[in-house]
């Protein structure tokens, strides 16, 4: 019989061969990473992650929409299409969100 690790020890290993320090954020990642049947992305706005929980909570900000267009613009650029990702953690362990 073989034993095989789960997903996420996978990933972990393959982190850590490559000299990646496994912290909370990390292990927490690897497992959402190994429980997803397919390639997460992010396709809304202003997307953030609890790390703790893993819950993914979307929302969208005008300013940060607008921002984003002014800084290509002023860089010489016209912003196509952009990805925004927050990682984060409630302020109190009471907090979900």
């Amino acid at each position: 019989m073989v034993v095989t690790e789960p997903k996420s020890k996978d990933l972990e290993s393959q982190c850590a061969t490559k000299g990646m320090r496994m912290t909370e954020q990390r292990r927490i990642i690897t497992r959402i990473l190994s429980g997803s049947n397919d390639h997460p992305d992010v396709e809304e706005d202003a997307h953030l992650v609890n790390l703790p929980t893993g819950e993914d909570i979307e929302s969208q900000s005008e300013d940060i929409e607008r921002s984003q267009a002014e800084i290509a613009k002023k860089l010489g650029y016209r912003l196509i299409d952009h990805r925004l990702e927050l990682c984060a953690a409630p302020l109190d362990n009471k907090a979900k969100r």
